[in-house]
């Protein structure tokens, strides 16, 4: 038998000797042809780098062949120190070395050179070592498989080495030589690896397309693919060169979009209600169920396969242990070895799939249940609306349902705890016997003592929301009414009702942060309670506890600590999830509008338009006062008809019944065709102005141009820099009154549709603008359709088929306009009142004359006629959200840090965690220590001293734990408390340009998604991420106590993961910033949705708005999915990797020869190693979702240094207490532009308001009228120029010394929600009596008594139960509260009827005779009686003087004005005749 062996020994000898020396050749030929400079190793073509060469794959690969051949080294060294020298040791030795260098040569002239080249191919030379490295890899194949075990002792590994080897050269050769297409990809070949793969998507492909016109390839990948999640690598690999761009995401398949998501929740839903005829949380809860029913059962044998791969691990350390203790046998070694590493690989897998299917349903869930709220808040009913305010509405969509998404990931948490517990008990039984009884009732008792904190955090919950709720509803409510605010200076005022709902939120979150850590403290001390409690039992009974038991149990109840370590977040979150859901329940419950309130009938079976018969209807079903009664109407095809009565009488309310929005106590009210409506307050949606005309039809050019010159919108347009193409801000926020006026009329008129119901439409426009719309619009254009109109304006009514008059909910007149007259009553109240107010005009001027031509030409001209050209960058108002570019600094993670007691509270965290880490890193290796290490062994101490120490350990790793919990929960809360304060001051304090262009859902996307990451998540992202790394070093520290060279391993796996790492998180990192941005539009869209409800409605919109809103969800979700495919991405090759070096540990320690290392410690390591993976995935991960999330905290910060208006005080320049005195204004060159790459709006004006006068401001829509006050206010800051009030500079004083001495009743009347009390006087500053004095002022007061609460009468938000004449008379009421010296009226009574209107004047007259008025008007009858009158027109001053001058120039414009008004009122109307 001798010589067979020698010829083996001698193959052996020359193979891997061969080898040996070919690669000390290549090593040698390199070091020459440096010296020389005689080899190239550049490529032949130079065209860019497209990654057809596969470089990353390729350098991964040249990296392994690295790492094994230095493994094989120090094995080599092991078993020559171990068993002495010998010539085959020698040689192989030899080999490994040289291997190793050749291939880190490689491997660092591969990251050197080729990855910054733009060769088409690798250097010849390289190509030709891979081709003979590959044969001599196989020739090593070869004669390792035939001689295995018999030459060599380290054969197996010899043999594993050369099969690797042989593998990575094989994909080098093909990479060297494959042929390549004209698109220079590699022909058709399907390559998906561990670090890259596109899943059989070539380049070509991926560049014919972008990203938002393609399905997420994860719908197309192959099975390999979408194992490894090879498929999200082209988004990645985009994200890497590039900052990601929503168009560079894939769009979602048709299985995950919101649509399908939605269709199969509501068809459960009515399912289940059609059973039980009511809507719960239960029935909400089996409709999320059953809309994600498969991702829950396969997500669900995921978490058992992993469960049960992840205690393979725990049950075989005893047999691992015993082997290493006892007689060892190589392939039972090896077959542990491969036992471990499957199930760990079997495990990581399961895992990784499980957590991305968890998070597909949540996206899901999320989509629908957004959806079902967006739905269900477009069909409420007003009654059911007044309940629920928009921002409440809002934070449904925006915190519940991505609670409840958020969820998925616990959704098997629980059930899963059970089975892991049964795992446990299982082997603890196997190995302890009956003491494992012991760990049952221990964890019993650990579950058990969670009940009441898990009732506690429900209930704090709930108080949570409630005030979130109630704060989104106030912040929403102000945002909309900012520019109010600050012209009242309120600002400061309602900011500290914000605070003070915030400061009774922080007491609840302050109270639900304290039950999470206590219970962190209960689960993270209840695997020590479990072990103690266990290991006690073992030594009552007698039963002999060896290193292997003792390491076998440490090693389940660490496992076990896993999953009740994340048993307190599921429990938090099944708590929070619940009361969102019974949220969402209640709202979904709610009533909707009854579609039968209004018969349709087809268009031409009658010639009737309207029919109301014996109407009765009420806003309140519990009311005993309806709001209309005694209605009945006939309405025939192409009728005019016009709706008039005094404030409050029920005009809107009956627009609102034929609508179907009110509802119907009795009677039958029927349409024929299709409605348009325009309401009174101009509902405008964010988008440009042709978007708002169209609403959603066809484009026609021919129809769209006669709809802009009937609504005189044509000179608007060629005013604005982009025509009809101009965005237009939230609400219509950079446009005038008169324009959102009249472009929702437009809208309406552009849809072509049967029946028109205008809402009081001219009393946002000029006398001008107003008889043109009146003519050209209702009267010309709608000729043959049917009009139905309410206005104030009488001058309107004799042109109407059919007058109504209402009063107090009746219609007490109907009639032509000569019939009503003779009638006489409450008609003629109106007509009288108007007369009146002509009579007036006649009084100031007689010299009047017709003038056929009115408008002159509105082309920009200077004062003195000159064109002004305006050579400004054209940018729109409304720009896209900022984000962020790059990756997060470190000054925002230090400035996060140190924000509460200035960072105090950070090391004590981190030492009350390394203090923790090292007590359970004792007491377990006591436990391994202590233990005899086989059952025939004696223990190295006694039963007793063994327990009391261990014990020891468990009170301070406990104490260790509760620092650390509380520490950590304190500094979150303090954190996002001061943030929050900060924040909001900043946003209050901003200038009205940055609510101009920012619309509301951005700001609201802050407060509350931003807000809610930093108060319940940020600060456990953080806290972990430190607590894992900390605990990742002493896994390291423990397994290279027991096996050093882990070490070797270690530092360059980590290397590669942190590399992976930096790979992956520029695309995580903009994808999170995609899911930030996506998200406010959904918000704006829903905000915007909910207040223009009745428009959309009437209109018949509600699908098309539905589909936009389904679109945004998906724009929102495709980031979001793509997020989570992404970070599984990372976590598989991140546990792949640490399985990796737990493998390595392995095979290292069956390996070694016996007697050099410890069984006990080995056993130790391989318990600590079990959960390396984890941890390693988790560091990474941690740290990967901590940049993701700290995005939150980024956008916070942006928020708080958001540039300021100026001081609202400045201490060194106070006005005197009786400032203003005189109350003379003068106004010099005073230039305006509402930003700086706007042109200017005011163009040099320059006048004198003076002292206890009254001046009239009238002109054109949009020719600076509201500007003018705006920069009065300091609402907008003068570009040039100057303001004096008695000699003041206003720009030189405090915006609150200026604003609070001046008054306004705003051109959109506004209320806020809360009592009449608080609405008058919400600074606190007067009397009940000095109240009600003002309220009886301006002839509200009865009205206000007749109240329920009178003063305490609640106001809804935005003052909808109120009308809009009765809210204009409540504005009035505040200044006559206040008497300023200065009075602005802006538009203040273009909501009101003439008598109404003259009724205000008169009060004023009275009230401020001594007082200066400026006043805004379109009803020529406000101003006439002033004594001055200031035309502007384009932003200069055409005329100024008193109105009997002006109306003596007959070429005056406010001469043209007022003979136009007189035309319209006399000679249409025949007033004077009738009465």
């Amino acid at each position: 038998m001798g010589m067979p062996v020698v010829t083996m020994t001698d193959n052996f000898l020359l193979v891997h000797g061969f080898s040996a020396l070919i690669h000390l050749g290549f090593l040698l030929l390199v070091f020459i042809s440096c010296l020389c400079k005689r080899i190239s190793f550049k490529g032949p073509k130079q065209i860019p780098n497209n990654g057809v060469l596969f470089y990353r794959q390729t350098l991964l690969s040249c990296v392994v062949l690295v790492v094994l051949n230095l493994v094989m080294c120090f094995l080599n060294l092991i078993y020559w120190y171990r068993n002495g020298w010998s010539l085959e040791n020698f040689v192989g030795f030899s080999d490994t070395v040289f291997r190793t260098l050749v291939w880190l040569f490689v491997s660092v002239y591969l990251h050197n050179h080729v990855s910054k080249s733009a060769e088409s191919k690798y250097p010849f030379a390289l190509r030709m070592w891979w081709f003979s490295s590959f044969l001599i890899f196989c020739f090593c194949l070869v004669l390792d498989c035939v001689f295995y075990k018999q030459v060599h002792s380290l054969s197996a590994q010899f043999l594993v080495l050369d099969v690797s080897s042989t593998i990575a050269g094989l994909f080098l050769c093909y990479v060297g030589f494959s042929v390549k297409n004209e698109g220079g990809a590699v022909s058709r070949f399907v390559y998906e690896s561990l670090l890259d793969g596109s899943s059989s998507v070539t380049s070509d492909h991926r560049d014919s397309k972008r990203g938002g016109e393609t399905i997420t390839p994860s719908a197309t990948s192959n099975i390999f693919s979408l194992l490894t999640f090879s498929w999200i690598n082209p988004l990645i690999s985009i994200g890497y060169k590039k900052r990601l761009d929503l168009e560079d995401v894939p769009q979602l398949d048709s299985l995950n979009s919101a649509q399908r998501s939605f269709s199969v929740l509501r068809n459960e839903i009515e399912t289940d209600k059609r059973k039980s005829s009511e809507m719960n949380t239960l029935s909400l809860v089996k409709g999320v169920v059953l809309t994600t029913w498969k991702d829950i059962v396969v997500t669900g044998v995921l978490s058992f396969v992993s469960a049960l791969a992840s205690y393979v691990g725990p049950f075989l350390i005893d047999t691992l242990v015993k082997y290493l203790n006892g007689h060892r046998n190589l392939k039972e070694g090896f077959l542990l070895v491969s036992a471990f590493g499957a199930a760990k690989i079997v495990e990581c897998l399961a895992q990784r799939h499980c957590d991305f299917k968890l998070q597909q349903a949540g996206i899901n869930v999320r989509a629908a249940l957004v959806a079902m709220i967006y739905h269900k808040g477009l069909t409420l009913s007003s009654q059911s609306k007044q309940g629920h305010s928009n921002g409440e509405i809002i934070n449904f969509m925006a915190v519940d349902a991505e609670r409840i998404g958020d969820f998925s990931k616990y959704m098997h948490n629980a059930w899963l705890v059970f089975v892991q517990v049964g795992l446990a008990l299982a082997i603890l039984y196997k190995y302890l016997g009956i003491s494992s009884l012991a760990t049952f009732v221990a964890t019993i008792v650990v579950m058990l003592s969670n009940l009441p904190l898990g009732r506690l955090q429900e209930k704090f919950q709930e108080k949570l929301m409630k005030c979130k709720d109630k704060r989104m509803k106030t912040t929403s409510e102000i945002l909309k009414n900012m520019r109010i605010l600050k012209l009242y200076g309120w600002e400061m005022k309602f900011l500290s009702r914000i605070n003070d709902i915030r400061n009774d939120e922080a007491h609840w979150l302050y109270k639900f942060t304290f039950t999470m850590a206590m219970t962190c403290v209960a689960f993270w001390v209840a695997p020590t309670f479990v072990a103690i409690a266990t290991f006690g039992m073992c030594m009552l009974l007698g039963i002999p506890l060896d290193s292997g038991k003792v390491l076998s149990s440490l090693a389940t109840f660490k496992n076990l600590q896993e999953s009740v370590y994340n048993l307190p977040d599921t429990i938090s979150m099944i708590v929070q999830t619940k009361v969102s859901l019974d949220r969402i329940a209640s709202f979904l419950s709610l009533s909707e509008l009854d579609s039968g309130l209004v018969e349709i009938v087809t268009r031409g079976s009658s010639d009737m338009s309207v029919e109301i018969v014996d109407g009765k209807f009420s806003w309140d079903v519990t009311s005993c006062n309806p709001t209309l009664s005694d209605v009945n109407l006939k309405v025939i095809h192409r009728m005019k008809v016009a709706v008039c009565g005094p404030v409050g009488s029920g005009k809107s309310s009956l627009l609102s019944c034929m609508l179907g929005e009110v509802p119907k106590l009795s009677g039958n009210v029927k349409l024929s065709g299709t409605k348009a409506y325009v309401g009174q307050s101009p509902w405008i949606q964010s988008g440009t102005i042709e978007q708002n005309i169209l609403f959603g039809k066809e484009m026609d050019r021919e129809r769209y141009e006669k709809v802009l010159e009937a609504c005189d919108l044509k000179k608007d347009l060629e005013v604005l820099s982009f025509g009809d193409q101009t965005v237009i801000g939230e609400r219509g926020i950079n446009l005038s009154g008169g324009q959102k006026q009249r472009i929702q009329i437009a809208r309406a008129v552009y849809q072509d549709a049967d029946i028109y119901l205008f809402d009081d439409p001219f009393s946002a426009v000029d006398a001008i603008t107003g008889n043109h719309l009146f003519k050209e619009c209702m009267m010309g254009f709608l000729e043959s359709k049917t009009v139905i109109y309410v206005t104030h304006q009488v001058e309107f009514l004799p042109a109407a088929d059919l007058i109504l008059v209402l009063k107090d909910g009746r219609i007490t007149q109907a009639g032509e306009y000569g019939d009503i007259m003779k009638l006489g009553s409450d008609f003629l109240e109106l007509v009288g009142a108007h007369k009146e107010a002509l009579l007036e005009i006649d009084s100031v001027g007689h010299n009047l004359v017709t003038v056929n031509e009115i408008i002159e030409d509105e082309t920009i001209t200077g004062q003195n006629g000159n064109l002004v050209h305006t050579e400004e960058k054209k940018r729109q108002l409304v720009e896209e959200e900022e984000r962020e570019r790059g990756k997060v600094g470190s000054s925002a993670y230090w400035k996060y840090l140190t924000t509460a007691y200035g960072g105090a509270l950070t090391p004590l965290v981190l030492l009350a965690q390394i203090m923790f880490e090292s007590s359970q890193i004792g007491s377990n290796y006591w436990l391994a220590w202590a233990s005899s290490t086989s059952e025939s062994d004696e223990a190295r101490v006694g039963g007793f001293e063994f327990i009391i120490v261990y014990v020891a350990f468990g009170i301070g790793c406990s104490f260790c734990i509760l620092a650390r919990s509380f520490l950590l929960m304190k500094a979150g809360y303090e954190t996002a408390n001061r943030l929050f304060y900060k924040m909001n001051l900043c946003i209050f304090r901003a200038p009205m340009s940055f609510f101009d262009a920012n619309p509301s859902g951005r700001i609201l996307n802050r407060v509350s998604t931003d807000q809610t990451a930093l108060d319940l998540t940020i600060p456990y992202i953080i806290g972990p991420f430190a607590f894992v790394s900390i605990q990742l070093l002493g896994i390291i520290l423990v397994m290279s106590l027991g096996a050093w060279p882990v070490f070797l391993v270690f530092f360059p796996v980590v290397g590669i993961c942190i590399w992976l790492q930096q790979y992956y998180i520029p695309s995580a990192r903009e994808l999170a910033r995609l899911v930030g941005v996506c998200k406010a539009p959904v918000i704006q869209h829903f905000s915007e949705t909910i207040s223009g409800s009745t428009t959309i409605r009437s209109f018949d919109q509600k699908h098309r708005f539905q589909d936009t809103c389904l679109k945004l969800i998906d724009d929102y979700s495709r980031p979001k999915f793509h997020v989570a495919g992404a970070l599984d991405w990372l976590g598989l090759r991140l546990d792949m990797l640490s399985s990796f070096i737990f493998a390595f540990l392995l095979i290292f320690l069956v390996s070694v020869p016996e007697g050099i290392i410890d069984p006990s410690t080995a056993g130790l390591a391989v318990t600590y190693g079990l959960n390396l993976n984890m941890l390693q995935a988790w560091a990474i991960q941690k740290l990967c979702k901590l940049e993701i999330q700290f995005i939150s905290v980024e956008r916070i910060f942006q928020y708080s240094s958001i540039p300021s208006e100026p001081p609202l005080v400045i201490g060194s320049n106070r006005p005197d207490r009786f400032w203003p005195s005189q109350g003379k204004v003068d106004i010099h060159h005073l230039q305006v532009r509402y930003a700086l790459h706007m042109p200017l709006v005011l163009r040099g004006i320059t006048c004198t308001f003076h002292g206890g006068r009254k001046t009239g401001i009238v002109g054109r829509t949009g020719s600076g009228k509201s500007t003018l006050i705006q920069t009065l206010f300091r609402i907008v800051e003068p570009t040039s120029g100057e303001i004096l009030i008695d000699g003041i500079n206003i720009s030189s004083i405090g915006l609150h010394d200026l604003r609070s001495r001046l008054s306004i009743i705003p051109q959109d009347p506004t209320m806020f929600n809360g009592t009449v009390r608080s609405n008058m006087d919400p600074l606190e500053d007067y009397t009940d009596d000095q109240i009600w004095e003002a309220l009886d002022k301006c002839q509200i007061g009865d009205e206000v008594r007749n109240k329920e609460g009178k003063l305490d009468a609640s106001v809804a938000e935005n003052g909808e139960n109120w009308s809009m004449g009765q809210r204009q008379l409540i504005c009035l009421g505040r200044v006559l509260l206040k008497k300023s010296k200065i009075l602005v009226l802006d538009e203040a009574t273009a909501s009101v009827d003439t008598a109404t209107d003259n009724m205000i004047q008169k009060t004023l007259r009275e009230h401020f005779s001594e007082s200066t008025v400026i006043a805004i008007a379109h009803r020529i009858t406000s101003v006439v009686k002033s004594d001055m009158v200031l035309v502007l027109n384009n932003g200069l001053v055409e005329d100024y003087d008193s109105p009997t001058a002006l109306l003596e120039d007959t070429s005056s414009s406010f001469s043209q004005l007022v003979v136009e008004y007189s035309m319209r009122s006399k000679n249409s109307s025949h007033v004077t005749s009738y009465i």
